[in-house]
């Protein structure tokens, strides 16, 4: 589906001029995304993005916080009212400039595939509380609210980018996976978790997508394969060691179609010590590995090279740097990998 050892990217930059970043993407990688900038406004940020159009949802620009009223329910009431499993609601520029934008430069027919992103239903309903301060996981109700709103967000995107490629990819974005099952989400129970997940990954594929997840920490590998996304996202610089204990799911997942998304290049502070001939050293032997325990020829075929997360939080220009690593180790290893 992929051409040998594709680009792409987690979704936010740290720029705050949306055309340039927009170009930037554009010219660095095989599989463009629209970016995410976070540094514009905090409507951009990870979980107030996705945020509009949740019914009662309040939001204070100074504080730079939202929330849900739950005394709202004619918000409610409305929201189920109008909402059917065919329902689509779009990100404004308002909430995405870098959507817009990239509107504005997409040429139909240009791109084998692009790639959205949205807020995963877990990180999202654990970042966003009532107005009592609970976390709105814990309601039932406004737990599958708010599933339905980011089906439709993604809804929205798979049409608008289908419009300039046949092929769209959907990354749900989930660090908090990494934190389930510790005393702090003890409330969070494996089998919601892996409901949750499966939920929207078949709605992500039912509206003509492919639907991929990020976790930039440790987890639970074995739910999440579980959980059937046809790609697999993970931290390959910090925490390979994690994921490559469940190699034979692995192979599995790879062997029915799926794709691992390596998360190559560290996007930290770490990344000022690192260079392209590093960050090939270590790629290589942990890739090497894994392909001693999984045919070669069937994890070069199924891998996706990316970013270890999103670059918002990095300079410009240590965000440039991660994505010119990143360019010349996908030609590196197109060179060493021939099979």
């Amino acid at each position: 589906m992929f051409s040998k050892f594709s680009t792409t990217g987690i979704g936010s930059l740290p720029h705050h001029d949306s055309k340039y970043a927009c170009e930037l993407v554009l010219n660095t990688f095989d599989i463009p995304f629209w970016p995410q900038l976070p540094n514009l406004s905090f409507k951009e940020s990870m979980v107030a993005q996705y945020s509009e159009g949740m019914p009662a949802l309040r939001v204070d620009g100074k504080k730079e916080r939202i929330w849900i009223d739950k005394e709202a329910a004619g918000e409610l009431n409305h929201f189920y009212e109008n909402y059917d499993g065919d329902s689509s609601i779009p990100i404004s520029s308002e909430f995405s400039a870098g959507f817009s934008e990239m509107s504005k430069h997409l040429t139909k027919g240009a791109y084998s595939v692009l790639k959205g992103h949205i807020t995963g239903p877990l990180t999202f309903t654990l970042g966003v509380k009532d107005g009592t301060g609970k976390f709105i996981f814990y309601d039932e109700e406004l737990r599958e609210i708010a599933l339905m709103l980011l089906k439709a967000k993604a809804k929205w995107q798979i049409e608008e980018l289908s419009k300039y490629s046949d092929k769209v990819i959907i990354f749900v974005d989930e660090p908090i996976l990494s934190a389930i099952g510790t005393s702090a989400y003890l409330g969070v129970s494996t089998e919601e978790t892996l409901q949750v997940l499966k939920d929207i990954f078949n709605a992500i594929k039912e509206f003509g997508g492919i639907a991929g997840i990020h976790c930039c920490g440790k987890a639970d590998w074995e739910l999440v394969l579980d959980s059937s996304p046809d790609i697999l996202n993970f931290d390959a610089y910090g925490y390979f060691d994690t994921i490559e204990i469940y190699h034979e799911k692995i192979k599995e997942f790879i062997s029915s179609g799926s794709y691992l998304a390596w998360g190559v290049i560290p996007t930290t502070e770490i990344i000022s010590d690192e260079h392209t001939d590093s960050i090939y050293k270590k790629f290589t032997e942990r890739f090497d590995r894994l392909a001693g325990v999984i045919d070669k020829k069937l994890l070069i075929d199924h891998t996706i090279l990316t970013p270890a997360c999103g670059t918002g939080s990095l300079s410009t220009a240590e965000a440039e740097k991660v994505f010119k690593i990143l360019g010349e180790l996908k030609h590196r290893l197109v060179e060493t990998y021939t099979i």
